[in-house]
């Protein structure tokens, strides 16, 4: 793995640049530094990080950051502010004088800054350094993972047994007099994340036909005798981790096809998850996964096994490594990645289970402490 200073150094830069807020994997990765404006961070070859903040964050950021902190009037901005046409001309001199020569920065920087940068010194783009740093977790991250799945699995366990509790009048599902639908269990979902201190968006709760389509956040009323698949994936509002879990319920008797799909999904999912070691690529698991549906009588075409086994997450809920056919590259230890496969039929309907884990020296430790269960 490339660091920053060697990506610096093999451009034949003095310095990276990002600008961005927190809501930047990158930005929230180097400075650890909670900020709804967009900032600059500037990494000079050989020395620490340094985050330029308004006089108004100084104090904060200082208190908060993992890196660096000076003021823009310490960086002489309100100088250059003077000279300049523009306030955005004075923050690219601002930058240009701070780093001491040319620049590398970010695919995501914005091209009118870097435009006017470029009227000081040249600017390279980056070759993603920062997003593979972030796929080796620290053990900071780890915990900060760790706590989030953790809520995870109780969030889950919130909606299994609503599901539960949840009557059958005819085929529909209700739940304290009136349908359980499925906008109503993502949003007690979502307020439960809340109330803990987590964030979750576009959380999929499907039902019947609708689980044939991995995406479909699902609409209407839950059925009896129907899988429900619900994918969760929350992100702790205060470390900025993510953390991911899918799994499939029948609330009454699943047809015989949902159950055979779903006992080879399941143990789809074990072999994959005693498969995942350092140096194995993420291709060589999902292929295995693959070759076992085939095995069992599921033929992947436009339907079946229809996306990767399973991805990388951190700061982003899709991050590197990949575990899909173009994931060659090999796993190492410290990769959290979720292993997910799935089977969807438009005719049936589909059935998904999603762990979450890190690799380690010895293997795959998954935090995912949620049993797998359809029947409920």
């Amino acid at each position: 793995m490339e660091t920053l200073n060697e990506a610096i150094e093999k451009a034949e830069a003095e310095a990276y640049v990002i600008y961005a807020s927190s809501q930047d994997p990158d930005m929230r990765y180097l400075t650890q530094f909670v900020t709804s404006d967009p900032l600059f961070y500037i990494q000079k070859r050989g020395k620490e990080g340094i985050l330029i903040v308004p006089q108004m964050e100084l104090e904060r950021a200082q208190k908060e950051a993992s890196c660096g902190v000076i003021s823009r009037g310490d960086a002489q901005f309100f100088k250059f502010l003077e000279d300049e046409v523009s306030p955005r001309r004075a923050a690219a001199r601002m930058v240009f004088e701070y780093a001491g020569g040319d620049l590398i920065v970010p695919r995501s920087f914005p091209l009118g800054i870097a435009e006017d940068i470029r009227l000081f010194c040249r600017v390279t783009v980056d070759t993603d350094t920062v997003e593979e740093m972030r796929a080796i977790k620290s053990p900071r991250e780890l915990d900060a993972i760790r706590t989030a799945q953790e809520r995870t699995n109780e969030v889950m366990a919130f909606a299994e047994n609503i599901i539960r509790h949840a009557s059958v009048q005819g085929e529909e599902l209700w739940y304290q007099g009136t349908p359980l639908t499925s906008d109503y269990l993502r949003r007690e979902m979502h307020c439960w994340l809340l109330r803990h201190g987590y964030m979750a968006r576009d959380t999929i709760v499907s039902c019947g036909k609708e689980t044939a389509q991995p995406h479909n956040i699902g609409s209407g009323t839950l059925l009896a005798n129907e899988p429900i698949l619900i994918d969760v994936f929350p992100q702790d509002e205060r470390t900025g981790y993510y953390a991911d879990m899918t799994r499939t319920f029948v609330k009454g008797e699943p047809s015989p096809e949902i159950q055979e799909i779903y006992d080879t999904v399941r143990d789809g999912q074990t072999l994959a998850e005693e498969m995942i070691r350092p140096g194995i690529s993420g291709a060589e698991v999902h292929n295995a996964v693959l070759d076992h549906f085939t095995e069992c009588g599921y033929v992947t075409e436009d339907e079946g096994f229809i996306h990767s086994l399973g991805h990388g997450v951190g700061l982003q809920i899709h991050e590197n490594p990949s575990l899909s056919p173009r994931g060659d590259t090999p796993l190492e230890a410290g990769h959290v990645v979720t292993v997910e496969p799935g089977l969807y039929y438009r005719k049936i309907g589909g059935v998904r289970l999603e762990n979450m884990g890190v690799i380690t020296k010895d293997g795959f430790v998954c935090y995912t402490k949620y049993k797998r269960r359809l029947i409920i």
